[in-house]
């Protein structure tokens, strides 16, 4: 149901940036709504000219505006192009704390058809071990569609 939820709030993109945030900030309250136990869900969008991810439309308390790819639990999704899952946040070498509460963390790239990394999902817990495999395959089964929707 939430997929069929989620295709419909992205389906219609006409190209523009603007219905692209618009898309993605109802994609992330959707997603949001049905997720238990989290503290944050958002998007972080690629600036291939800085090299780093910068804050897209989210869900929950105040983050950290831009990660350099490669660095922490996003920039290493990014820089790797697959999904992480981190149990214990405090245990993953360079994790980026955006907030003290969060002791989990599921990270998905957005991935366009030409194979670019165009973005992270981010969903944050206070909830240690909170997510599990299931989670992370259907997240990434969101962020697929997410990608095909939007960067067409």
């Amino acid at each position: 149901m939430v997929e069929r939820r989620l295709t419909a709030l992205i389906a219609g993109w006409d190209g523009s940036l603007q219905w692209r945030y618009a898309h993605l900030a109802n994609a992330a309250a959707l997603l949001w709504e049905e997720t238990e136990g989290i503290s944050w869900l958002g998007f972080y969008l690629t600036d291939r000219e800085t090299g780093k991810l910068i804050l897209g439309p989210f869900q929950g308390k105040v983050a950290c505006t831009e990660i350099p790819i490669g660095k922490g639990v996003c920039g290493k999704a990014a820089e790797l192009k697959k999904a992480i899952l981190v149990p214990d946040v405090h245990a993953f070498e360079g994790h980026i704390v955006c907030d003290d509460a969060s002791l989990s963390e599921l990270v998905v790239p957005l991935i366009d058809p030409r194979g670019e990394v165009v973005g992270v999902l981010d969903i944050d817990s206070p909830l240690k071990g909170r997510f599990t495999t299931e989670d992370r395959r259907r997240f990434e089964r969101y962020a697929k569609r997410i990608s095909q929707a939007l960067w067409s």
